[in-house]
């Protein structure tokens, strides 16, 4: 612990010994420091907070929604800071009295893109920040911001909507003129090749609507062939009179009842309930006809006809019309079929021009419907926009007139060069007392030669000589309360300037 003491005992005698070198030191580096931190330019910064509330007064249905206007916010936000903006900035400032040339101007600009921040705090709330060298500059950007904020969402949304619908009308122009002619095109090859298939679409399409069909045809072909062959069966073995025991005949009243039976047998073989309209009619049919044949003389015969070979007979005549009808329907369709397999063959091409002409047409056609649908958005926009603004906006914090630069921290500059100045002076002397070979203590010259010290003389100081190391230290006193008047005059400086701006 005694050697401690001893070594910081020598440590400050060295400084102290070369107190006027550490002062120099500590002099050397204030004024340099302080120079330094007197060159650094002051900067101000001017803060605004701006709402933006998004209105509407129609649905989501006809394409105003909210996604859509906070993208035009953000679009805005992001095209504040253009050069074309920034330009009217410069110029509706006082930085105007700054620039003299296109060069100046673009110089002003490029400066402006680095100092001014546009930052979202929440969903509607923004925050814009401006630096610069001049308090009333920096206010003015911001403010100079605002108003471009606002004409760009008051105005320039309507005068964007009118040069969109100009637009618009000149491509569903040219869109409808490209349509006919599409259309025109497709009419002449469906007239020439298409007209006598059923359906729509392509050549493949159609080809292969008719294949379904002839496919149904065929099975439903089969299923009335095989009807018909049943129900001569059943006719063969079903007579066509009943014995009637001689005494009677059948007249015209009682045929039609006969006949009105066998249509009403096919109805229920066909599955009709007693519920069915038909069936209800043949039914009132049926009780007057009855009616008819009971006041009908009976005319004399071997006997009378038999009204299932009759029913039979009727159900033989329809199933027979419905083969001859599907046959018929079947030779048709395949006649259309091999005369275009017989076009296709001759002209390979044709199959490949319906498809590309089908593609074009449909191209068009949805390219139309589309600009057409966003033609009428924008103009119902447009409609709503000249009777309530879309875009509410609204000053939430007015552009601050910043009365302290928020930077360089001047005073804690000033601080720390003096700091730095000390420091740099008690360490310069302490290195000086280091490199020279002195020794303050006997104990250290021991060490240092491994000799031993008999004794020490002490220091004889005479009167003239105390007096002037009096002296000397009133100079050194004084050029430290220098240093540190110095100090305290740059914070007062300071201080008077701040005062001057705000």
């Amino acid at each position: 612990m005694n050697g401690l003491y001893d070594e910081i005992r020598v440590a400050i005698h060295a400084i102290w010994t070369r107190r006027w070198l550490a002062l120099a030191v500590a002099w050397a580096i204030a004024i340099v420091g302080w120079l330094f931190v007197s060159q650094i330019p002051n900067s101000y910064e001017s803060r605004a907070r701006v709402f933006v509330q998004m209105q509407t007064i129609l649905p989501n249905a006809v394409g105003i929604t909210a996604a859509d206007q906070q993208k035009d916010i953000d679009t805005i936000r992001q095209t504040l800071t253009s050069a074309v903006n920034l330009e009217k900035v410069v110029r509706g400032t006082d930085l105007a009295n700054t620039v003299s040339s296109p060069a100046d101007v673009a110089d002003r600009v490029g400066g402006l893109q680095k100092a001014i921040k546009i930052t979202a705090q929440q969903d509607n709330l923004f925050e814009i920040v401006v630096s610069g060298s001049s308090p009333k500059v920096a206010r003015q950007v911001v403010q100079k911001l605002i108003d471009i904020f606002v004409e760009q969402n008051l105005a320039g949304n309507r005068v964007e909507t009118t040069q969109s619908l100009s637009f618009l009308d000149s491509q569903l122009q040219a869109r409808q003129k490209q349509l006919q002619e599409a259309e025109a095109k497709r009419t002449d090859f469906q007239n020439r090749y298409l007209g006598s298939l059923p359906g729509s679409g392509s050549l493949t399409d159609r080809m292969g609507t008719v294949r379904t069909q002839m496919s149904q045809i065929d099975s439903d072909l089969a299923a009335a062939q095989s009807g018909v062959a049943a129900l001569n069966g059943q006719l063969a073995g079903t007579p066509a009179m009943i014995a009637g025991g001689g005494t009677s005949g059948v007249g015209p009243a009682r045929a039609r009842l006969a006949a009105i039976q066998g249509q009403l047998a096919e109805a229920r073989s066909r599955g009709f309930t007693d519920n069915h309209p038909d069936v209800i009619a043949l039914k009132s049919q049926m009780g007057v006809a009855q009616a008819a044949a009971r006041s009908e003389p009976v005319s004399a015969g071997g006997g009378a006809n038999n009204p299932l070979y009759l029913s039979l007979k009727s159900m033989q005549a329809d199933k027979q019309a419905t083969v001859a009808s599907l046959t018929m329907r079947k030779t048709q369709l395949q006649g259309d079929l091999d005369t275009l397999n017989a076009k296709l063959a001759g002209d390979p091409a044709v199959a490949a021009e319906q498809s590309q002409i089908e593609n074009d047409y449909q191209v068009l056609k949805d390219q139309y419907g589309k600009l057409l649908a966003e033609r009428e958005a924008i103009k119902l926009r447009g409609q709503a926009q000249t009777q309530t603004d879309s875009i509410k906006f609204s000053v939430i914090d007015p552009p601050t007139a910043p009365r302290v630069p928020t930077a360089p921290n001047r005073p804690l500059l000033l601080t720390g060069v003096l700091l730095a100045g000390i420091c740099g002076g008690i360490g310069a002397a302490f290195a000086m007392g280091q490199i020279q070979t002195t020794f303050a203590t006997a104990s250290r010259l021991e060490r240092a030669t491994g000799m031993p010290v008999i004794g020490s003389i002490g220091e004889m100081v005479t009167r003239a000589q105390i007096a002037s190391r009096r002296r000397k230290l009133a100079y050194f006193g004084g050029g430290a309360g220098a240093l540190a008047i110095a100090y305290v005059a740059l914070l007062g400086v300071e201080m008077l300037q701040r005062g001057l701006v705000a």
